[in-house]
């Protein structure tokens, strides 16, 4: 009777280190791929703007946002999402007509814009009409959902 209780808690042991075997390996691919993940994240290469997106800065923040249709980008170097969405932006902005324009505002060199517009995520992107925002998103979007947010406002 006694070797039949020993079998079973070793049984019952061996099954529970077999089950954290298991986990502790799935963790372990978990952390990898996630590491392979902000590499690949850091390899985006930095995307020079389209001509037709005015860089904002504190100084010319208000002139070329006032009497127009603005979209405003608020990113970081630094920042992987920020950088996929530069594409996306060149391509929208190549698309839109005279009366909407993109704007980026660098948050780390126009600290002061980032605060007075409470920017705590990036990239965020804000659409202005007339100088006042009128809606904002955050995160990565494509091309279609920025130009129909900006052609309902229009």
């Amino acid at each position: 009777m006694q070797s039949d209780s020993n079998d079973a808690y070793f049984y019952k042991k061996d099954k529970i280190m077999k089950i954290a075997l298991i986990i502790v390996g799935l963790l372990a691919l978990v952390y990898i791929l996630n590491m392979v993940a902000r590499k690949q994240m850091r390899n985006i290469p930095v995307v020079a703007d389209n001509e037709k997106i005015v860089t904002l800065t504190d100084k010319n923040f208000q002139t070329q946002t006032k009497n127009k249709l603005v979209l405003v980008d608020f990113w970081a170097s630094w920042c992987a999402p920020c950088r996929m969405m530069a594409p996306v932006l060149n391509d929208a902005a190549a698309e839109l007509k005279d009366n909407a324009r993109i704007g980026k505002v660098n948050i780390e060199e126009n600290r002061f814009l980032a605060q007075k517009f409470k920017i705590r995520n990036i990239p965020t992107m804000v659409l202005f009409k007339d100088g006042v925002e009128v809606s904002r998103f955050t995160g990565v979007k494509n091309k279609e959902f920025l130009l129909r947010q900006i052609q309902n406002v229009q």
